[in-house]
């Protein structure tokens, strides 16, 4: 996630075409889930999978914060270091739906996918049209560095969760994004001014910032989804998992709770109160980045991929750190250091690809302890790997990410609403947009949000999941 997955939490319009796309490649009778691939290779120990050694494998990656060379000077090379035969072609875009979408329609589809940024493919769509691989076959097969281990038992449990709709595996997360307020630890340094832990802590926070001439809070006004991101996230710390479980499971009432209005109260005070960097409503993500790197705001809602987004750009000793969401209050269902960390930067193999076996056993090649090491050291964040110890030089930002992981330990929050259903998911962008620029109240958000998530239950056009 330059921009997921991060952009699958934060794109707001749902795609264009997508459920043309879905319906135009379906075949009568298709399943809502991709055939098994043949296995057209010998299978051997460095082919498990059986694919076709002398076959092609496109492998397309989004050119976004994390850019393209880990995919160049990491996950190939190894890869061709054991196939080496495998023609293999790499494409790399910002536009990921606007190169890929004709592609499936046209039933020439790339093997890997890199489903990822604003313009990401509406992968729920894909799946219902039988256009993504289930990647059992990959989870099942030995892991490229240990054959005694399967890879499934290499990656986290909530990566694989993740990427799976109706229980099975679709797409992989590669990824594992941490959420938060984000800040200058220089800048925190200089002043005295310290994280908050509960939203009256950082209403005070917000009154210091402001006297010293800074603006406390900006968001990106053009991807409202970093702002509700953190709304969901404060709602789930006040009043518990079901929150989170009820509104992705369409249940009736989800976003009336009282948890969602406070949380949605609370951000609103940020207007109210005059905290907000003037004009955050116009803004992109690069640019409220770009304003906070020149000190002219102080705490940024974002996620763990900022620090590498922003490496050729922020000032060299800005030194990049992150705390929390703050609590509603103190006491609450899930402690204040409870975050939303969600597996992200999904990869999905396409079913009807010319080689779709050799798309699996790229991916496990990326799931490799060393794969996922160098891919740390890289672009300085996680990955779902399990045990993909940090490099020996990380940088402040991911340490300060990894730190808040290890103190939360399970008290983690992920919803899936934005990415099963996008007319919810663009409400959300649409509501929060208002609320931010106090063109709504909390109550009329919870309202809207609720309206449509009851036309998504009652339309029988639009495939449902739980949770």
């Amino acid at each position: 996630m330059k921009d997921l997955s991060r952009r699958q939490v934060l794109r707001g319009a749902a795609l264009t075409g997508a459920g043309l796309l879905a319906a135009a490649c379906a075949t009568p009778g298709d399943p809502a889930g991709a055939p098994k691939p043949a296995m057209t290779g010998a299978i051997s120990a460095a082919n498990p999978l059986g694919m076709d050694e002398n076959g092609p494998l496109e492998i397309v990656i989004f050119d976004g914060g994390f850019g393209d060379a880990y995919a160049t000077k990491i996950h190939e090379p190894m890869f061709l270091g054991r196939h080496p035969k495998v023609r293999l072609k790499h494409v790399s875009t910002k536009e990921i739906s606007g190169t890929l979408q004709p592609r499936f329609v046209g039933g020439d589809p790339p093997e890997v996918i890199n489903n990822d940024g604003a313009q990401a493919l509406d992968l729920a769509a894909l799946v219902q049209g039988g256009q993504v691989q289930d990647l059992t076959p990959l989870l099942d097969a030995p892991s490229w560095d240990d054959p005694g281990r399967k890879v499934r038992e290499g990656l986290l449990p909530v990566a694989i969760e993740a990427g799976s709709f109706d229980g099975k595996p679709y797409s992989l997360p590669y990824v594992f994004m941490i959420f938060g307020f984000w800040y200058s630890g220089k800048l925190f340094d200089e002043k005295g001014w310290k994280p908050a832990t509960t939203w009256d802590e950082f209403l005070v926070l917000c009154g210091e910032i402001k006297k010293a001439g800074i603006a406390p809070f900006a968001y990106a006004g053009k991807y409202p989804g970093y702002v509700w991101e953190a709304i969901l996230t404060m709602a789930v710390k006040h009043g518990g998992v079901d929150v989170m479980r009820n509104v992705d499971n369409l249940e009736d009432g989800a976003w009336k709770v009282d948890a969602l209005r406070k949380a949605a109260t609370a951000f609103g005070e940020l207007h109210a109160k005059g905290y907000l960097l003037q004009g955050s409503e116009g803004l992109n993500h690069t640019e409220s980045q770009t304003r906070q790197n020149g000190y002219e705001v102080a705490v940024i809602p974002n996620g763990s991929w900022l620090e590498n987004e922003q490496k050729d750009v922020a000032p060299a000793d800005f030194g990049y750190a992150m705390f929390p969401v703050p609590a509603l209050e103190a006491g609450e269902a899930l402690p204040h250091a409870a975050l939303h960390a969600m597996p992200g930067a999904g990869f999905i193999v396409a079913s009807r690809s010319k080689n779709p076996t050799a798309g699996m056993e790229y991916l496990r090649t990326m799931v490799s302890s060393e794969g996922a090491g160098r891919y740390s050291g890289l672009v300085s964040t996680l990955t779902t790997v399990r045990g993909a110890a940090l490099p020996a030089d990380a940088k402040p930002g991911l340490k300060s990410a990894a730190a808040a992981l290890t103190t939360a330990g399970t008290d983690l929050v992920n919803w899936r609403v934005h990415e099963w259903y996008k007319e919810i998911a663009t409400e959300l962008d649409a509501a929060t947009g208002q609320l931010m620029t106090g063109g709504i109240t909390a109550d009329q958000w919870v309202e809207r949000l609720q309206r449509k998530a009851d036309a998504v239950k009652k339309d029988s056009s639009i495939k449902k999941f739980s949770r």
